[in-house]
């Protein structure tokens, strides 16, 4: 069964184990960049790109 690439913050929470104000916090902060790993719909609706927080999580940590 395939996943939606765009999806609401509860299904992010659900699929990725965050709680929905930890979801809030990584769009707030730029840890998930507007445009890539999330958008506001036409109607105002925030929505998450599964495949980019994906990408996210497969990532190597940042090397000071």
């Amino acid at each position: 069964m395939a996943r939606n690439k765009w999806v609401l913050k509860k299904k992010v929470a659900e699929l990725f184990g965050y709680s929905e104000s930890a979801v809030d916090h990584k769009r707030k902060d730029g840890t998930w960049p507007e445009g890539r790993v999330w958008r506001k719909a036409p109607d105002g609706r925030i929505f998450y790109n599964v495949e980019e927080i994906d990408k996210w999580v497969e990532s190597l940590p940042l090397r000071a």
